[in-house]
């Protein structure tokens, strides 16, 4: 119990302040975990890391919900997915109930963009450190650079989805072939479990058919399919929840949520939270039941997913091959940083030398003075309302 507050409370700061995307998610959480509080070392984190990138679903939610499995059981996997999506599920449904979008006017409204500016600024900060850190740790030899920045080059010319798999999965293969891990002691392994397993697939077959008869659970099937086949994180999940769900409101409206999950803390998928507020009225739910339920639908695909599969990773990670394939991958997600420190979070935050001279100053606060990140983001959102 002690132990699953401890993660719940942990993920709940981080809910608060983790601007910017997945990418910066994971640098927030290696910050978190592997620097300061020694909860797993680089090797688990970066097994973790790779179990999430080939998972359909939200990866830092799964990356996190990982993290909170192995320090506490499934008690911790649920408290570490409640704290990190409550700032965000919140935000999002005041926004879906007072029907705000990005056109604010006033001084308030002035205020918002610029501390949201200078979160954005912070993501900056938190994505090169990271990026800086695992390179340092996972690209030790000529191939593994080599396979870094093949990485990065081929996503910044080609930044889509299919690009992403091909280049984790030649990084997969190549690793298995000519990649030598550092031998690493055995992690623990319960094997694969059968009931998260069988219950992601009865309910990816049976929710359709059960939707004929019910509108609710026609309401609940649509997002969770959305969460069952979106491979690639938040941005990646606009086009599938456009065609399932975002016909029956306005243009407006949807990229109004879509523009808010972006701009709100924690995971992207919340942009389920809004559309869930706004849809609830077509299936005779009130909004924060529609909120409540759009939110867990599009969640629990990848995690059952990560439940049932993060025991027999954590062995097949040790053998030889598998070890390789991951020490190319891991290789990779560097390249991924890299690619994804550019665009879109470098070219959505950095305008003007003011804009570069804060994050300069940011990276040396960070890394070497070690300045904690709730400090950072107060200063960050104080100093870019100033400037």
């Amino acid at each position: 119990m002690k132990q699953g507050f401890e993660v719940f409370w942990r993920f709940l700061l981080l809910g608060f302040v983790s601007f910017g995307g997945p990418a910066a998610h994971i640098g927030y959480f290696r910050n978190a975990f592997v620097e300061k509080r020694q909860w797993l070392t680089e090797e688990a984190f970066a097994r973790l890391l790779a179990l999430s990138q080939f998972l359909p679903g939200p990866g830092s939610s799964q990356l996190g919900f990982a993290i909170g499995l192995q320090r506490a059981g499934l008690a911790g996997g649920i408290a570490a997915f409640l704290g990190f999506t409550l700032p965000s599920f919140l935000l999002m449904y005041f926004i879906a109930a007072i029907n705000v979008d990005e056109h604010t006017q006033g001084e308030l409204g002035a205020t918002v963009r610029a501390v949201l500016q200078g979160l954005k600024l912070l993501a900056v900060v938190v994505v090169a450190d990271a990026a800086l850190s695992m390179f340092k740790t996972f690209c030790t030899t000529r191939l593994a650079v080599a396979i870094a920045l093949a990485t990065a080059i081929a996503l910044l010319m080609a930044p889509t989805l299919w690009m992403q798999m091909a280049v984790l999965i030649t990084a997969a293969l190549v690793g298995c072939v000519w990649g030598k891990p550092a031998p690493q002691p055995a992690a623990p392994s319960s094997g694969f479990k059968l009931l998260p397993l069988s219950l992601f697939a009865m309910l990816f077959i049976g929710l359709p058919i059960a939707a004929t008869q019910f509108s609710q659970i026609q309401f609940f099937a649509e997002f969770y399919k959305a969460g069952s086949l979106v491979f690639g994180g938040g941005h990646v999940v606009l086009p599938l929840l456009q065609q399932t769900v975002g016909s029956a409101i306005s243009p407006d409206q949807f990229l109004t949520g879509y523009a808010a999950a972006q701009a709100v803390p924690g995971p992207m998928f919340t942009f389920a939270t809004f559309l869930g507020a706004e849809l609830a009225v077509l299936s005779s739910l009130s909004p924060i039941q529609g909120a409540l339920l759009a939110t867990l639908a599009i969640f629990l695909p990848g995690f059952l997913l990560v439940l049932g599969l993060q025991g027999a990773w954590q062995n097949v990670a040790n053998k030889p091959k598998i070890a390789g394939a991951a020490w190319g991958i891991n290789a990779a997600v560097v390249g991924l940083l890299i690619a994804a420190l550019y665009n879109p979070v470098f070219i959505s935050a950095v305008f003007s030398p003011k804009d570069m001279a804060m994050v300069l100053a940011g990276l040396f606060a960070l890394r070497v003075m070690r300045v904690p990140i709730v400090y950072l983001v107060v200063g960050f959102g104080v100093v870019r309302i100033w400037l």
